[in-house]
């Protein structure tokens, strides 16, 4: 993913905030980049599905156990006080669309196969999402 925005963008990102599913050992070793400092990425990634009240404990005091995995660490990192703002503010930013998308919407499942047609539906159901966005901003 991170190919990919450099690739679209032209930069390199300085954070990424993501969900569980790109939770691995390969990819929080790859965010650090201990070969190339300079290539560090911030990283804010879950590593498991939260249930609702499970960062309200707080972080544990002292250092992290000898041996500690990525996944362990990221754990730890998301359990404290600066952790658990940025990661919450993935609930604002991306989560509300796809819910407004699926319920408003009703968009649940794609009507076309293949790649090339699932994006092309995808666009279309976006497009209409943010110019629904901007007329009820404009005309409300």
């Amino acid at each position: 993913m991170i190919e990919v925005i450099e690739k679209q963008s032209g930069q390199r990102p300085e954070a990424t905030l993501a969900d569980s599913g790109y939770c691995s050992e390969k990819n929080l070793e790859a965010l650090e980049s201990a070969d190339h400092p300079e290539r560090r990425i911030e990283g804010f990634i879950a590593t498991e599905r939260q249930k609702h009240d499970e960062y309200k404990e707080a972080c544990p005091r002292g250092p992290l156990p000898a041996g500690a995995s990525q996944v362990d660490r990221m754990r730890r990192k998301l359990k404290t006080k600066a952790g658990k703002a940025v990661y919450a503010a993935r609930k604002t930013i991306v989560e509300p669309v796809f819910g407004q998308i699926k319920h408003a919407r009703g968009f649940r499942q794609f009507l076309m196969r293949g790649i090339d047609k699932v994006r092309g539906e995808w666009a279309l159901v976006c497009l209409t999402h943010n110019i629904l966005k901007l007329h009820r901003l404009c005309y409300q």
